[in-house]
């Protein structure tokens, strides 16, 4: 199965980082294997599913934003991780650098929409602050019918089916 991710970077309370991890693994172990982990390994959300995707025996296809992109991560940590994980991908995909970096990243969340059989949303529910965020995703992804599952880490609630989104 392929399953992509859209989530976001941060959370309000970063304790739920821990029930966001637990609903991950319940939802990928869910599925039957084989499962190809779609994700771009934006620091928070994506990185967090990559590494469960891995733990879980699945394997990961990264679709990079542009060329140059882990420069856009602050924290050595942060980019440590993403290449620990981008070395263990099956497959990366670097888009051109066309536009600005939030239509690159708005070109990547699509892409990883469209190469998805269900995409994962773990977003607060609320608009994107930029453009590319998860509520654009989300919409996205409502546009062309994807399969989701929506993790909101702030109500903690589970929902699946098409994702609905106020705009």
């Amino acid at each position: 199965m392929l399953i992509g991710i859209s989530g976001h970077q941060r959370l309000q309370n970063p304790y739920s980082w821990e029930w966001v991890r637990r609903e991950l693994e319940n939802t990928v172990a869910s599925f039957p294997q084989p499962i190809v982990g779609i994700t771009s390994l934006a620091i928070g959300a994506d990185t967090l599913f990559a590494r469960v995707v891995l733990e879980l025996g699945g394997s990961l296809k990264v679709v990079v934003p542009f060329a140059g992109y882990e420069e856009k991560f602050e924290e050595d940590q942060a980019k440590q991780q993403y290449w620990d994980l981008l070395n263990r991908a099956a497959s990366v995909e670097v888009l051109q650098k066309n536009g600005t970096d939030e239509e690159r990243y708005y070109a990547a969340g699509k892409r990883v929409a469209d190469l998805s059989e269900l995409v994962i949303l773990v977003w607060n529910g609320k608009p994107a602050a930029g453009l590319g965020g998860t509520a654009d995703i989300a919409e996205y992804a409502r546009q062309c019918q994807k399969a989701t599952i929506h993790l909101n880490p702030d109500t903690r609630e589970v929902t699946s089916g098409r994702e609905e989104t106020n705009g």
